[in-house]
């Protein structure tokens, strides 16, 4: 826990990892669903991420598919193919031309997917064969996701070592690191949590064996990077695409707990009161953060439904090192310059969240002082 004799603020420095940034102000994960032919970044995201990039800033990428069985969301990016790894560079210059730190978000979605996302049609993959009923986003629309199978043990072993040549790729990609997703039901969230792993194999059961895959994966990933240049994104409590623990304050204070062992840059926690995009419970504290402050030994960054004032607040408290902000920085590509000027924030549109083009995307305003800062 960082030494709070100082007021820390938005703008107070912050060593992450090995990186040293000028601010605390992160731009999170974002899926946009914006490539348009083989999943591969298009000049739309290179321009995205650059207006969004600021000197001694860090930004994560929206959710990086690492293989062709990851896909739930059309238009979603990947890094399993050259022309991905080649889309990605473009993105990652443009960033570090702002003078930016750029992480990839490796993920897989598991059993939030449906037959033609998946290669040949086959069924989608997770850690156990449960019912639900979440939606997936596919050249048709938004439509119900597909019953999967539950992955042999010898399956999940091999997506291990596609994790790890994810992040090889996102090396020759020209990121600064890499970050796993581990939240929002998707793989790994799926294997964390006892509400859809049933799986009596030894990635199922017991605490200890849920939360295996989770490490392996980002032992697979410091293998690569290195601890200081990796960190997870968790949703401890997170309900969304169907999820639930018996006991998950316990589960996660216990993934807290091994994550120390790998000294990695950080963990990226959702707040509960997010079920996906829409805040759920506008007023609730961070409990998140609260609870895994006193475990969790390195960086945290906090998500979920803050403004700048509940920002500084959560800084202040110590419960936090950095925060996210998703829509406003959606709507305000000139977030940190705003924050710093008080300057009013821009609305966010809901209706071009998700897929499209440069609408809702790349065309928000600048504030017009921005230029000449």
């Amino acid at each position: 826990m960082e030494n709070q004799s100082k007021k820390v603020t938005l703008f107070t420095p912050v060593k992450l990892g090995k990186f040293e940034l000028a601010h605390r102000i992160v731009l999170p994960p974002l899926t946009r669903m914006r490539t348009v032919n083989g999943f591969i970044p298009n000049d739309w995201m290179v321009e995205y991420y650059s207006q969004r990039a600021t000197k001694g800033g860090f930004l994560v990428t929206e959710g990086t598919v690492i293989n062709e069985t990851g896909h739930g969301y059309y238009g979603a990016p990947g890094i399993y193919t050259d022309e991905q790894v080649a889309g990605w560079k473009k993105v990652t210059a443009a960033v570090h031309e702002k003078g930016g730190i750029i992480f990839n978000q490796l993920f897989h979605v598991g059993r939030q997917s449906h037959r033609s996302l998946q290669p040949n049609g086959a069924e989608p993959i997770g850690a156990s064969a449960i019912p639900h009923e979440d939606l997936v986003f596919t050249q048709q629309g938004w439509v119900p996701a597909e019953p999967n199978r539950a992955l042999e043990t010898a399956e999940v072993k091999a997506l291990v070592k596609d994790y790890h040549q994810a992040a090889l790729r996102a090396m020759e990609a020209g990121f600064d690191g890499v970050e796993l997703h581990g939240a929002n039901g998707y793989l790994i969230d799926q294997f964390l949590q006892d509400g859809t792993n049933h799986r009596t194999d030894a990635y199922g059961g017991s605490m200890e064996n849920r939360v295996r895959l989770m490490i392996e994966v980002l032992e697979a990933m410091v293998d690569v990077w290195g601890s200081d240049a990796v960190g997870i994104r968790l949703g401890p409590s997170g309900t969304f695409n169907s999820m639930s623990d018996s006991d998950p304050i316990a589960l996660f204070g216990y993934a807290a707990e091994r994550l120390n062992e790998l000294d990695l840059a950080y963990l990226h926690l959702i707040e509960p009161r997010i079920n996906g995009n829409i805040e759920i419970a506008d007023g609730l504290e961070p409990v998140a953060s609260m609870h895994l402050r006193g475990i969790f030994k390195n960086k945290m960054i906090a998500a979920g439904g803050f403004d700048q004032a509940k920002a500084e607040d959560i800084l202040e408290k110590g419960y936090a090192d950095m925060v996210a902000f998703g829509r406003h920085f959606i709507a305000n590509p000139d977030l940190v310059f705003r924050f710093k000027n008080g300057i009013p924030l821009a609305s966010y549109d809901r209706e071009t969240f998700y897929g499209g083009n440069e609408k809702g995307y790349t065309d928000y305003a600048f504030y017009e002082a921005y230029a000449d800062a």
